[in-house]
């Protein structure tokens, strides 16, 4: 579970990045996914590294989407209301 926390933390993050406008509702549901395998990934001591880690990366990407998310369709509101 903490090696599918990690992929899905760092799919997230970079969807935040590089797709944060029209995908970041996609970013934001792969990082709650990827937060609660890392929350039972770091249950099994062998791979608590692996689950922290992507526990940590899901939890930065899911920030990072919803942030840029909401900024995005301010932006489209405010541009809107200028019209």
């Amino acid at each position: 579970m903490g090696v599918a926390s990690l992929v899905l933390g760092i799919i997230a993050v970079v969807i935040g990045l590089f797709a944060a406008g029209y995908l970041g509702w996609l970013g934001a549901i792969l990082a709650i996914i990827g937060i609660i395998l890392g929350a039972l990934g770091k249950k099994d001591p062998e791979k608590s590294g692996l689950a922290t880690a992507g526990l940590v990366l899901s939890i930065i990407g899911l920030v990072l989407c919803l942030l840029l998310f909401i900024a995005c369709y301010a932006c489209v509101g405010g541009l809107a209301a200028m019209a």
